[in-house]
C-alpha cells in the first residue's frame, strides 16, 4: 500500500467529522477532492472505511481499525517535524493546546498574550468537553501541550502546576441560603443540585467534598455544558459548584451569588500537561514557560476582584493588577 501523509490528513478529518463535506470546509478542499482521496485509498486497502449515510458518514469495522494507524503515523510524522525545528532552532510553526472547557474562560486571553510575544506561531485551541476527552486527545497525539485540573494517571504524562484553581457553591440572587450567611455543608443538603456529568473534574471535586464530610448531594440535574448549569442556577433551579474562572462575569452582573459555605473555596490547582514521551517543539517550549510564569499572577488578580467582593456588580478586567474603585459621578445641580 502507497499512502501519502496527505491523504491520511483527509481521512483522519473526515473520521472527526463524520461528513466529507465538512472535512472539506476545514482543510479548504472541494468535496469532490475529498471523496476521491477517500477512495484512493479504500481502493489500496480493498476494504470499505466509511459507512455511507446520505450526506453523512460513519467508520466501518476496517475503518476504525485503519483510523488508529493514520493517528500514530500522523503523530510520528509531528514528531519529526519538532525535531528538524529543534535543529533549526526556529520558533515558529504550528502549536495545539487542548484544554477542559472549563479553561476556556481564561487560556484564550493568555494565547493572545504569547501570541503578541511570538508572532511567527501559529495556534490552535482544541476545547474538550471534559477531563476523560481531553485525555484521549492527549493519547492520540493530537495536542502538544494541555491545561486541566487533575493530572491523567490513564496515560504517562507529565503535569506541572501553575496557578491555583478556587471552586465555589453559587446560587441565584434571592435564595435563602444568602441570607444565613456563613452556614456548614449540611446546610445545602435541603436543596436541589445542578452538577456536571460524571467524568468531569469539577464532579470528582464536589463529590470528594462531600463524600470527606460523609455527606451526599442531592443532584436533581446533570449538564455537560458549564453555561448551561450557570443559566439554570440563576433560573433558580438549583445550587450550583463550579470553577470560579468561569461565574466572573455573573458575579459581576449579579446574576450570580457566592455562598459562604464552610470548607470553601474549595482549591485546586491548574497543571499544564504533556506526554513524557513527546519531544516539545520550540514553540510548545515557549508557552509551557510563558503560562508557568504569567497564569498565576494572572488569574490571582482574576480571583481577588470576586472573593473580595462576591456581590460587588462592579466591571474588573482579568488582568489588572490591582482593582480600583470606579471614580463617582457627580450629580447635576
Amino acid at each position: 500500500m502507497n499512502f501519502t501523509f496527505r491523504q491520511l490528513r483527509v481521512f483522519a478529518e473526515v473520521a472527526r467529522q463524520g461528513s466529507m463535506i465538512r472535512a472539506a470546509e476545514t482543510l479548504h478542499l472541494t468535496p469532490p477532492a475529498v471523496s476521491m482521496q477517500i477512495k484512493e485509498i479504500e481502493s489500496q486497502v480493498g476494504l470499505p472505511l466509511f459507512d455511507r449515510h446520505g450526506r453523512q458518514v460513519s467508520l466501518s469495522t476496517a475503518g476504525e481499525y485503519f483510523l488508529v494507524h493514520a493517528r500514530r503515523l500522523l503523530a510520528d510524522l509531528k514528531e519529526t517535524e519538532t525535531a528538524m525545528a529543534r535543529l533549526k532552532r526556529l520558533e515558529h510553526g504550528l502549536l495545539t493546546i487542548g484544554i477542559v472547557s472549563t479553561a476556556s474562560f481564561f487560556v484564550p486571553q493568555l494565547l493572545a498574550r504569547f501570541r503578541d510575544e511570538h508572532p511567527g506561531v501559529e495556534v490552535r485551541l482544541r476545547v474538550a468537553a471534559n477531563r476523560e476527552q481531553l485525555v484521549s486527545l492527549m493519547g492520540s497525539g493530537e495536542v502538544d501541550l494541555s491545561v486541566m485540573g487533575r493530572p491523567p494517571k490513564e496515560i504517562a504524562a507529565r503535569a506541572e502546576a501553575f496557578a491555583a484553581h478556587p471552586l465555589v457553591f453559587v446560587s441565584a440572587p434571592a435564595h435563602p441560603l444568602l441570607r444565613l450567611g456563613h452556614v456548614p455543608l449540611q446546610a445545602l443538603l435541603a436543596y436541589p443540585f445542578i452538577a456536571r456529568e460524571h467524568g468531569s473534574g469539577t464532579r470528582a471535586a464536589m463529590a470528594a467534598l462531600f463524600a470527606e464530610h460523609r455527606l451526599e448531594p442531592r443532584v436533581t440535574m446533570e449538564m455537560t455544558s458549564n453555561e448551561a448549569i450557570k443559566q439554570a442556577a440563576i433560573a433558580g433551579m438549583g445550587l450550583a459548584f463550579l470553577s470560579l474562572h468561569t461565574i466572573g462575569l455573573e458575579l459581576r452582573c449579579g446574576l450570580l451569588r457566592l455562598l459562604d459555605v464552610e470548607g470553601a473555596p474549595v482549591q485546586r490547582t491548574w497543571n499544564i500537561v504533556r506526554l513524557q514521551s513527546k519531544l516539545l517543539s520550540p514553540a510548545a517550549e515557549a508557552f509551557r514557560y510563558f503560562i508557568i510564569e504569567h497564569g498565576q499572577p494572572y488569574l490571582q488578580a482574576y480571583d481577588a476582584a470576586l472573593l473580595q467582593a462576591p456581590a460587588s456588580r462592579r466591571s474588573v478586567r482579568p488582568d489588572a493588577p490591582r482593582p480600583r474603585a470606579s471614580p463617582r459621578r457627580r450629580r447635576p445641580a
